[in-house]
């Protein structure tokens, strides 16, 4: 009933949803048949379902390299996850797991769910990973020994400063955006970026979810993840878990939106990364999650919610993010667009106003003089529809009738991309 109110209230969101069911199915239809690749793909959907549409364009050998990438690094994030295994046994795990994805017969029971799945039979995505040319093993290989001994220290180590904050992120984050890197050269299709840049492309997106995820990440049981450096929280609250009682709401959000401000000054860095990329299929891979993470920091922006509950992009935007993202104009129009939306909420009376603004000025001032702005379709719909609900429910039960007839009447062919 949710989905439905939504899409009355934004009936331009229908085309791009439905678009993106009929993508999600065909690409089930297309997991490959041996075991070990059917399980990679399988798992790929239950963890990410949108990374999984998304690395569907790349070409058949760099998908395969960053579907088995993303899930060593998401079995390695399962193990430093798991705050009920003691650090004495999670550390050694975590400092020898670049050695354990060369060894078919291995497998560490920890997570929940799904990733529960993915460490029971970790074998498998051992199994694809020793498949994959020499160069992509070379660069997941060394990224995956570089991520274990940053997130083994961290076991050990609070994030205290901004520099700390920087370092942590930089390796459970920013070492994906090099190791991407790496693999897109790899495929012979894009430079080589330097490591700075690289590293701003996973900084950005892992401080957006650090900033989203504060709620989940400080009741976790057994123990808390607290990843907001004291550096800066200290300056509003005693103590991390203080952020989320009412009494303390005002310096919550000033805090929030100090965290905020932190994260904008990469965006400088991402605009240019994917400015300079040539493959259109790698382009998008790279360029919706960014438009995501902008987006995402425009709802939490001084947002008591963040301490509240989950804040997210509503579904619908989110399909029309996916659906619409294909040039570098795009990506200009739509962190021009999220940006007036981050900088409409700032309050002049925030201890960083006035950073926050120069911030996102300098953005905007990066997006407009792309040239590319006039005349473009914004991703936010500031009015409200004036269709009536009626007559919305009406075309929604139409399509969604065409929809369920075309699918029935289509013929049953899976095609293997591998």
């Amino acid at each position: 009933m949710s989905s439905l109110k939504a899409v009355l209230k934004h009936p331009d969101d229908f085309y791009p949803l439905l678009k993106l069911k009929m993508a999600a199915k065909k690409a089930e239809k297309q997991i490959p048949s041996q075991p070990h690749w059917a399980f990679s793909y399988s798992m790929l959907h239950k963890v990410s379902r949108s990374f999984a549409l998304v690395i569907q364009q790349l070409n058949p050998q760099l998908r395969d390299a960053v579907c088995i990438f993303y899930l060593v690094l998401r079995a390695l994030d399962t193990v430093e996850d798991d705050t009920s295994i003691a650090a004495d046994i999670k550390v050694p795990i975590l400092i020898a797991f670049h050695k354990h994805i060369y060894n078919r017969d291995w497998h560490f029971a920890c997570g929940t769910k799904e990733y529960k799945v993915l460490m029971d039979q970790f074998h498998h995505v051992s199994t694809a990973f020793l498949e994959l040319k020499r160069g992509y093993q070379e660069a997941i290989g060394d990224i995956t020994m570089r991520m274990s001994a940053g997130m083994a220290k961290f076991i050990c180590k609070e994030v205290e400063t901004v520099d700390d904050y920087d370092e942590f992120c930089h390796y459970v984050a920013g070492l994906v955006g090099i190791g991407l890197s790496k693999l897109f050269h790899s495929s012979g299709t894009e430079i080589l970026f330097s490591d700075s840049i690289s590293n701003s492309m996973g900084l950005f997106l892992q401080k957006t979810n650090i900033i989203r995820d504060y709620l989940e990440d400080i009741n976790e049981i057994p123990k808390s993840r607290m990843f907001w450096p004291r550096e800066i929280r200290s300056k509003y609250v005693n103590k991390l878990e203080d952020l989320k009682y009412e009494e303390d709401s005002e310096k919550a959000v000033q805090c929030l939106n100090d965290m905020v401000t932190n994260a904008l000054i990469h965006i400088e860095d991402c605009l240019k990364y994917m400015s300079q990329l040539k493959d259109p299929a790698i382009f998008r891979f790279c360029a919706i999650p960014q438009i995501m993470a902008i987006g995402t920091l425009a709802l939490c922006y001084n947002n008591i919610e963040v301490f509240r509950g989950v804040v997210k992009l509503r579904r619908g935007l989110t399909a029309k993010v996916i659906d619409r993202t294909k040039t570098m104009a795009d990506v200009y129009q739509a962190f021009s667009d999220f940006s007036d939306m981050l900088k409409s909420k700032v309050d002049m009376h925030d201890p960083n106003a006035q950073t926050t603004i120069t911030r996102l000025e300098a953005a905007q001032k990066i997006c407009k003089d792309s040239g590319t702005l006039s005349n473009r379709k914004s991703y936010i719909v500031k009015r409200e529809s004036s269709y009536s609900a009626a007559l919305l429910a009406l075309l929604f039960t139409i399509l969604a009738i065409l929809y369920a007839y075309l699918s029935a009447n289509r013929p049953n062919k899976i095609k293997f991309t591998l």
